[in-house]
């Protein structure tokens, strides 16, 4: 039996979603993808920014979003989820 790993990677989108919120109430699509360019984070994270639909996000909006993608991909233990 395989015991899953945290990876370096973990916490990277909190720390977008942080920067992202940390003075403002929406933002759109487009200002996550430019986040998650800003901070580099991983390709499968970037996957998960990808697959955000077009709109904007109210913070709790935006956290549904990913944590559905990230536990739809079964990555919440090694990547961790968004709050």
């Amino acid at each position: 039996m395989a015991l899953l790993e945290r990876s370096e990677s973990y916490g990277e989108l909190q720390r977008v979603v942080d920067y992202l919120y940390k003075n403002a109430r929406i933002v759109e699509r487009l200002d996550v993808i430019l986040a998650a360019e800003t901070f580099d984070i991983c390709a499968d994270l970037r996957e998960i920014v990808d697959l955000l639909p077009p709109g904007t996000y109210t913070r709790v909006a935006l956290c549904i979003q990913l944590n559905s993608s990230i536990a739809g991909h079964g990555w919440g233990y090694t990547y961790g989820t968004v709050e």
